[in-house]
């Protein structure tokens, strides 16, 4: 892979979910009764086997994990894993938990049966290289699912809206809110399987890919 990493956009990124990692859960209460079932979703579609959960943040899908997948979780917040190591502790789970960046994995090729990421690739630096390295750590018959939220393209209004509130939401929260997830996929040269709109305009996506045989540098 040729182009490199956005160190300092990725550094303000770590900085970011570090700061608000005490908080997170509180902040996210309100949605997490309409995200659970979402959760739940995209676990039953995961096989059996080695899983990769990128961005595992404090460990809100650890619930739906299972019993069938050995999983490894990692997060570039050092702070936002050891909240999730504290809910594995509680919860009983068994999950390898290190501290990694998606834009980098130090994994070797075709170690996961599968990569899960969900509201992750909202908050990567560089989203495609991100995307590249699922398709090369995920075996080439798996699969590779996100569950993200998106730009709303169907009503015009709504998507200049959040082009113009995405600066604003990113200093404060992390995530952006304005990314095309889907084409995004594409453009990592992921192998697009399914597309699913789970919320009204299709601001929230299930997107199913597998890895392709021709990742483009």
């Amino acid at each position: 892979m040729n182009s490199l990493i956005a160190t300092e956009e990725t550094a303000k990124t770590r900085s970011r979910y570090n700061r608000i990692a005490p908080v997170y859960d509180a902040m996210e209460s309100l949605y997490e009764g309409r995200f659970a079932p979402w959760r739940e979703q995209v676990w039953s579609l995961v096989p059996s086997g080695q899983v990769l959960e990128v961005g595992v943040g404090t460990g809100k899908n650890f619930p739906y994990h299972p019993a069938r997948v050995e999983v490894t979780g990692i997060d570039l917040s050092n702070r936002m894993l050891a909240r999730a190591r504290q809910k594995a502790d509680k919860l009983g789970h068994i999950i390898q938990l290190r501290e990694m960046d998606v834009q980098q994995l130090d994994f070797p090729d075709d170690s996961f049966d599968a990569a899960v990421a969900t509201f992750v690739f909202c908050s990567v630096p560089d989203p495609v290289r991100g995307l590249r390295e699922l398709g090369r750590v995920v075996k080439p018959d798996g699969r590779i699912i996100l569950l993200e939220h998106v730009r709303i393209d169907r009503l015009a209004i709504i998507g200049r809206l959040m082009d113009l509130l995405d600066p604003l939401v990113v200093r404060l929260m992390g995530p952006h809110i304005n990314r095309r997830t889907a084409e995004t996929v594409q453009q990592a040269g992921l192998e697009v399987e399914q597309v699913e709109d789970l919320a009204r305009g299709g601001l929230v996506k299930l997107i199913i890919a597998r890895p392709s045989s021709l990742i483009p540098d």
